[in-house]
């Protein structure tokens, strides 16, 4: 396993203030990190559009990266993945994500999304990178719950459609030899075993649709994210480190009620202040062979950011495992004829 390293997305300073990806990567190696994961719906730091055209450009984010001290460990789409499969009951929210010119406009903000991530797989191959993150999009998610009751050929056919969409795309990153790491998140489609199974079937088992493994997300589902390693470890091959607690109470539970974060009794956390129990994580994946990068994921709704950045980097350090090479018994072993 390699790191640590950090998604820099929600550490990017507000839209109206400069930065450039020298300085968020120089911090980033700062803080004791040695990848960076990067988002590429924030032209400060990233030109997707150039990145997926020019190899000139790709080296030069490479140098910078290199000059910095952090390697890039993925690109992030989640922004536009989200959109690839947007659906109508929330376009008014989704809007924002996608260009102003195609506000509303369902199919066209589909056809931008897609480029988006044709483009992220140009870029990802320039900068020879293995895996890339992103989001599947929810076309079913209005339906999550089974009431009122929902017929099994809206979920058929939803599945039908979600394929269709993302098979020329995981098609596009085969041919970049890119693995297409989908977070599993509450909110999209796919957001837990059953849902990545229900897509595997619908794209043939492609070999491309792969997960980002996140315990924070499966922790609110309350699901068993240790057994998921077990099941799924030959698919995961992306690792976001992200804290979470689930403390119900007698007014609200999983669903959370409408409350804001911080008074929700599912909430994310910096690291090591939830309930994810990350040395049997770390273990699961060491003992399975997990080999990508351990990516710290902040998004407490408590802690300030700097804090949580500066104390994550260690964290995640002490948590690697240095895998054995001898049998512990080896010294009992006879010397043999």
């Amino acid at each position: 396993m390699k790191g640590p390293a950090i998604f820099l997305a929600q550490f990017l300073p507000p839209v109206h203030e400069s930065t450039s990806l020298k300085a968020m990567c120089e911090w980033a190696s700062g803080l004791g990190y040695n990848g960076v994961q990067i988002p590429t719906w924030d032209e400060r730091i990233f030109d997707l559009k150039r990145a997926s055209e020019s190899q000139s450009y790709c080296d030069e984010v490479l140098s910078t990266c290199r000059e910095a001290g952090v390697e890039i460990t993925e690109l992030s789409t989640h922004l536009q993945g989200q959109m690839v499969a947007a659906q109508d009951a929330y376009s008014e929210a989704l809007d924002p994500l996608a260009p102003s010119e195609i506000a509303g406009d369902i199919t066209a903000q589909r056809e931008w999304a897609t480029q988006q991530l044709m483009m992220a797989a140009k870029a990802s191959k320039h900068l020879g990178l293995k895996g890339h993150a992103t989001f599947s999009g929810g076309l079913l998610w209005h339906r999550m719950y089974p009431w009122p009751q929902r017929p099994d050929a809206v979920v058929i056919k939803a599945f039908e459609e979600l394929a269709d969409l993302w098979l020329p795309i995981l098609d596009a990153f085969d041919e970049a030899g890119v693995d297409v790491c989908f977070e599993l998140h509450p909110g999209e489609d796919l957001h837990d075993g059953a849902s990545f199974d229900r897509f595997l079937e619908a794209v043939a088992h492609h070999p491309r649709a792969c997960i980002l493994y996140d315990p924070s997300h499966f922790l609110l589902q309350q699901l068993d994210y240790l057994a998921f390693i077990d099941i799924y470890h030959s698919r995961i091959k992306a690792f976001h480190v992200k804290d979470a607690e689930f403390r119900p109470n007698g007014r609200s539970g999983v669903y959370g009620g409408y409350l804001p974060w911080l008074d929700r009794p599912g909430r994310f956390r910096s690291l090591g202040d939830g309930q994810v129990d990350f040395r049997a994580i770390f273990s699961k994946l060491t003992q399975n062979g997990f080999d990508g990068w351990a990516v710290l994921e902040w998004e407490c709704c408590l802690k300030h950011h700097d804090q949580g950045a500066a104390e994550g980097a260690p964290f995640i350090a002490e948590r690697f495992i240095r895998r054995t090479d001898r049998s512990f018994d080896d010294f009992s072993a006879g010397s043999g004829n």
